[in-house]
């Protein structure tokens, strides 16, 4: 329990593959045009992520390590074609609208990093956990993004829910006619990245500033010296 306890917290937060690994930038700040994009990208990536996770521990014993990486990027590249496919199949518009984003997926470094620094060193159930975390961690940060974006750029939130949900599902939130274009374009989506990163990293030293301070080597916590 405390492994997958810290391999949540890694995840979500202390390692989180876009604000601290700072992994898979292309899409992340190419798709974020709204809440659904970021949502739809993320669960892709977090699909992939997870089932290449776990194939990668399950054959971690019979792959030689001089065509581990090849290996890898073919486990990656299959699971991408799946998603691919049914995405294309059953989310056609959204399909459409993430575009290249989707097959880009293979060479999103974050995946074949987990395969190689995690998954290829752990047993299954460990391995499918981190990829579920990691890919929830980059989908929070994909939904946060393009909610903020959506919201300054065009006034509105969940546009385009449709194609996720299909096409009875309208729940877009309209706060105002219009927004801010910067937002929407791509110096929108540095500025916003930044901001969020320079947040994590306000909350993060202010928590340590919080921590009890450790105690000398050999002296017990919280006895004057």
């Amino acid at each position: 329990m405390n492994n997958l306890r810290q391999i949540a917290i890694e995840g979500l937060w202390k390692n989180n593959p876009g604000l601290v690994q700072l992994l898979g930038l292309c899409p992340l700040l190419a798709v974020t045009t709204s809440t659904i994009n970021g949502l739809g990208l993320g669960i892709a990536t977090t699909a992939v992520l997870t089932g290449s996770n776990l194939i990668v521990s399950l054959i971690r014993g019979v792959v030689r390590p001089e065509i581990r990486i090849p290996a890898y990027v073919m486990v990656i590249a299959a699971l991408v074609t799946a998603v691919e496919l049914a995405m294309n199949a059953w989310f056609h518009e959204l399909y459409r609208v993430l575009g290249i984003f989707i097959p880009l997926i293979v060479t999103n470094c974050m995946i074949i990093g987990r395969a190689e620094a995690f998954a290829s060193r752990n047993r299954p159930l460990l391995a499918v956990a981190d990829g579920v975390m990691m890919g929830a961690g980059f989908t929070a940060v994909l939904v946060i993004l393009g909610s903020v974006r959506e919201l300054v750029g065009q006034g509105t939130l969940l546009s385009g829910a449709q194609m996720m949900f299909g096409g009875s599902a309208d729940l877009t939130i309209r706060f105002s006619e219009g927004g801010f274009l910067l937002a929407l374009l791509p110096p929108g989506a540095f500025i916003c990245l930044g901001l969020m990163v320079a947040l994590k990293n306000v909350i993060d030293r202010r928590l340590s500033s919080r921590a009890p301070a450790s105690a000398p080597e050999g002296q017990p916590a919280g006895h004057p010296a």
